[in-house]
């Protein structure tokens, strides 16, 4: 990857030029660059950023110029300094939230948003294992989980991520590359295992996840950082105990204006009060995307990752 100058093309209809003054870094932007998730190319990296428009096109009524907004999702190419995009991804973002915060937590956040309000019926009490709980979206769903009165265990790579992760609301966090999850998930539940897992990691950890669900509990495979993970035949889910397997994409919870109102509120509501707080623990310029993919790629960041620009 270098860092290249190209003219900024215009605002047509129903688009908006964005100034950022910061852009999220997800381990989803090395999937689209290794072509793990494939894309029409060429095309940029990036899926969420926030910043002040800067000019708008005909037919937007929504927005004006000076608004403050965030963003995630199609089309890709935050990483820039501007851009021109269409209206739909744009969400107002409130002057209480700062625009680093907001890079660094609204792609993470609808996530950890939909995973416990949308996807499953969690109710207090609930156990529920968060693998990469140190993470981005880890922090973000610990936080949120402790507050709905779930059990949450956690696992990082390094016990030097356990306080990060025991911060959060964890109640016990797991070390992946020491214990065994599974025994240790079933240790903790009284046998039970947990209600709902949520493996981010991929191939390293899917097995282990598979053997923490209890009976009718839920799979959620978010992510790959290690790698795909391997097909599953039916069967297999009936015999660990009628469990249910998920592959959620975000686009799905927020496709429909009204869903993704309700889970923006949700997120930004506990920002603002306090009760979820973002940890950016890297900053980068633009010019370091090489680095900052490698930091991603070796599992040595924790919390959120951003690009800053100064304006």
């Amino acid at each position: 990857m270098t860092l290249e100058s190209s003219s900024l093309v215009a605002p047509g209809p129903n688009e908006v030029t964005v100034r950022h003054h910061a852009v999220g870094i997800n381990i989803a932007d090395t999937y689209f660059r290794s072509g793990l998730y494939p894309g029409r190319t060429p095309h940029g990296l990036g899926v969420e950023g926030a910043g002040v428009i800067v000019a708008t096109g005909a037919d937007v009524t929504a927005f004006s110029v000076g608004d403050r907004v965030t963003y995630t999702g199609s089309p890709l190419g935050a990483y820039s300094d501007i851009r021109t995009m269409p209206t739909d991804s744009l969400i107002p973002l409130p002057d209480s939230i700062a625009f680093d915060i907001a890079a660094a937590s609204t792609m993470r956040g609808l996530t950890a948003s939909y995973l416990l309000t949308s996807i499953w019926d969690l109710r207090a009490g609930d156990t529920v294992l968060m693998h990469a709980a140190a993470g981005g979206v880890g922090l973000i769903f610990c936080q949120m989980a402790a507050e709905m009165g779930l059990t949450v265990i956690g696992t990082v790579s390094n016990d030097a991520k356990k306080p990060l992760a025991l911060d959060a609301g964890c109640s016990e966090v797991l070390n992946t590359r020491t214990d065994n999850i599974a025994e240790r998930v079933r240790e903790i539940t009284g046998g039970k295992g947990a209600r709902m897992v949520v493996d981010g990691v991929g191939a390293s950890t899917f097995e282990s996840s598979v053997a923490s669900v209890a009976r009718r509990g839920l799979l959620v495979c978010l992510g790959t950082a290690s790698g795909p993970v391997p097909a599953v035949e039916p069967p297999r889910l009936m015999r660990q105990g009628s469990i249910f397997l998920t592959r959620p994409a975000m686009a799905d919870y927020i496709a429909d204006p009204a869903e993704k109102r309700a889970l923006v509120d949700h997120l930004f509501t506990r920002i603002a009060n306090g009760a979820v707080r973002i940890t950016v623990n890297q900053r980068w310029q633009l010019g370091e995307a090489v680095a900052a993919h490698v930091a991603l790629e070796s599992g040595t960041t924790t919390g959120s990752s951003i690009f800053e620009f100064t304006t």
